[in-house]
């Protein structure tokens, strides 16, 4: 019997071992999977939806069709307080696209932005002239004067780990 050793290269921060082992005449092949290191330690959640919140993004979802895998947020440069929220349809997740699942909503957040965005809640506010997702984020140091831009810091401390 012969025995292969090789590693993972999709858990470069998590050593882990294959074991394969090949019978004598190479047609069997076994598998053990070992891991070294300790269990990881829970992310914390980038957003959170109010009720409110999942239930537009849930109905929206239904009316573009299936083909939609979600609501995609992220954040960009622009306007006079410097960022801007963006969201967009995503038809796909990427890899890296951190997805919050809440109340049947989901909403995939771009990569780039989660340090912009941990902590942040989701709402859905209306009232007589408007209706329009607000984010509560702690992140924010400002925003200018229309509403439309904000200015926003990465998380630090405790927020980030």
């Amino acid at each position: 019997m012969r025995a292969i050793l090789r590693h993972d290269p999709v858990l470069r921060a998590k050593p882990s071992c294959h074991f394969l082992a090949l019978n004598q005449d190479s047609s069997t092949l076994m598998t053990d999977q070992t891991s070294a290191s300790p269990p990881r330690r829970a992310r914390p959640q980038v957003l959170t939806l109010t009720a409110r919140a999942a239930e537009r993004v849930r109905a929206i979802m239904a009316s573009k069709g299936p083909e939609i895998a979600g609501l995609k947020i992220g954040v960009k440069k622009g306007g006079c307080a410097g960022m801007e929220y963006t969201m967009t349809w995503a038809d796909s997740i990427g890899r890296f696209d951190e997805v919050v699942e809440q109340d049947g909503a989901r909403v995939i957040v771009d990569p780039q932005a989660v340090l912009y965005l941990l902590g942040t809640e989701m709402d859905y506010k209306t009232d007589k002239l408007s209706a329009t997702f607000v984010f509560n984020n702690p992140n924010q140091t400002g925003a200018c004067g229309c509403g439309e831009s904000v200015n926003l810091v990465p998380a630090k401390g405790a927020a980030a780990e």
